[in-house]
C-alpha cells in the first residue's frame, strides 16, 4: 500500500509541475519544450528500456497519396530498400534474439520487389512479422492478388488503415474509392481466415483523427468499429489502434494551410500525460531507414532525426550502444504521449 500511494504522490507532484510550466505570467498557453515535459516527469533523458521491436521501413512508393501520412508517401517516390541492406538486416536479426518482432512498413511495403524475399527470410529466423499494409494494394495489379495468402501462409500480422467505417470519411482522407477497395480486401483478408479468432491469424486496423483534434477512447472506438463492419460488410477483425496524427510532413502542411497548427499543438501539450511518456515506443524499438540507417522511431525518421549513438546505419550494428543511447526528442513527440497516448501500436496507457 505504501509504494502505490508513493507512486501516486511522484505521479501528482510531476503533473503539477506540469501544468506550472504550460502557463506563462499571464495565464496565456505556452508551447513547452518536450524535454521540459520529461524532466517534470523524470523520465529526462529519454532512455530505451528494452529494444525487441525491430522496425523496418523498405521503400516510400506507395499507390496511394493519403492527406495523413508522416512518410510523405507516394506512387512517385523513388526510395527502396536493396536487398544487400535486407541482408545487413538479416544478419542483425540472426545475431541479436531479443529483437522478436520485425515491423515492415512503407509506402507500401509490399512495392519493394525484395519484399516477399525478405519476409521468407525473416520467418526462417522464427520472427514474429508485421506488415503495415494498406489494404487497396491487393487489389492495385494482380501481381498482389495473391497476397492474402501469402500473409497466411507465413502467418504474417496485418496492421492496416481505416480512417473510418464509412466511405465519405475514410474516402476524404485516403482518396477516391479506397473505401470499397478496403472493403473488399478486407472481405477477401476474411476469407482466407483472417480476423477470426480461431485461426490465429491477426489483422488490425487503425483508426486517425479526420481533423486536427485527438482521437477518442480506443476501446470505444472499436466496439463501434466491429459491430459496424459487422452489420454492414461481414468483416471481422481482431483489434482496432487508434493513432495520433503527428505534426509533421503532409498533416503538418494541412495544420499550417488551415491554421489550426497553434490549436492542435496546444491540445497536444495540455493533454500530455507522464504514463503514456514513460510507454512511447521508441523505449522498446529500433527504426530502420531504407537506406539502413536507424532511428528512435518512424516519426524521427521521417525528420532525418538519426538515433544519437555511434551506431548511426545497419551495417555498424551494436545493440549494447543502441540499447543505453538517450533518445532524441522534439515537439512532435507530444503527438506520442497526449491522452491515452499513441504509437504504432496504439494507445499505450
Amino acid at each position: 500500500m505504501k509504494s502505490l500511494k508513493a507512486a501516486h504522490n511522484i505521479l501528482a507532484d510531476a503533473q503539477q509541475q506540469i501544468e506550472i510550466l504550460e502557463h506563462g505570467k499571464n495565464g496565456d498557453f505556452v508551447l513547452v519544450p518536450f524535454e521540459d515535459k520529461l524532466r517534470a516527469s523524470n523520465l529526462f533523458p529519454l532512455k530505451p528500456t528494452q529494444m525487441e521491436i525491430f522496425q523496418v521501413n523498405i521503400g516510400k512508393m506507395c499507390n496511394q497519396t493519403c492527406k495523413h501520412c508522416h512518410v510523405d508517401a507516394g506512387p512517385d517516390r523513388k526510395e527502396i530498400m536493396t536487398r544487400e541492406t535486407m541482408q545487413q538486416c538479416l544478419e542483425v536479426l540472426k545475431n541479436h534474439p531479443q529483437l522478436k518482432t520485425v515491423d515492415l512498413t512503407g509506402g507500401a511495403p509490399e512495392m519493394n520487389p525484395d519484399f516477399r524475399w525478405f519476409v521468407e527470410e525473416i520467418k526462417k529466423l522464427n520472427r514474429h512479422v508485421t506488415v503495415r499494409c494498406n489494404l487497396t494494394i491487393i487489389l492495385a495489379n494482380k501481381k498482389y492478388y495473391d497476397l492474402p495468402y501469402f500473409y497466411k501462409e507465413h502467418q504474417v500480422e496485418i496492421t492496416s488503415s481505416l480512417p473510418f467505417y464509412r466511405k465519405d470519411r475514410t474516402d476524404n482522407q485516403r482518396g477516391n474509392g479506397v473505401f470499397e477497395n478496403s472493403i473488399k480486401s478486407l472481405q477477401l483478408l476474411n476469407e482466407v481466415g483472417y480476423g477470426k479468432v480461431e485461426t490465429g491469424l491477426i489483422l488490425n486496423l487503425v483508426y486517425n483523427a479526420a481533423g486536427a483534434f485527438l482521437p477518442p477512447s480506443q476501446s470505444s472506438l472499436e466496439k463501434e468499429y466491429k459491430q459496424e463492419l459487422k452489420k454492414q460488410f461481414g468483416i471481422e477483425f481482431n483489434n482496432l489502434f487508434s493513432i495520433t496524427n503527428m505534426p509533421i510532413s503532409r498533416y503538418l502542411d494541412y495544420l499550417l494551410m488551415s491554421g489550426n497548427y497553434e490549436s492542435y499543438m496546444e491540445k497536444l501539450v495540455s493533454s500530455y500525460n507522464p504514463s503514456a511518456a514513460a510507454n512511447v515506443m521508441c523505449r522498446n524499438t529500433v527504426s530502420v531507414g531504407w537506406d539502413g540507417f536507424l532511428y528512435d522511431c518512424d516519426f524521427n525518421q521521417m525528420l532525418e532525426l538519426k538515433v544519437n549513438s555511434k551506431t548511426t546505419n545497419i551495417r555498424n550494428f551494436n545493440f549494447d550502444e543502441l540499447n543505453n543511447r538517450t533518445i532524441r526528442t522534439g515537439q512532435h513527440c507530444y503527438g506520442c504521449t497526449a491522452g491515452a497516448g499513441s504509437g504504432c501500436g496504439g494507445t499505450t496507457t
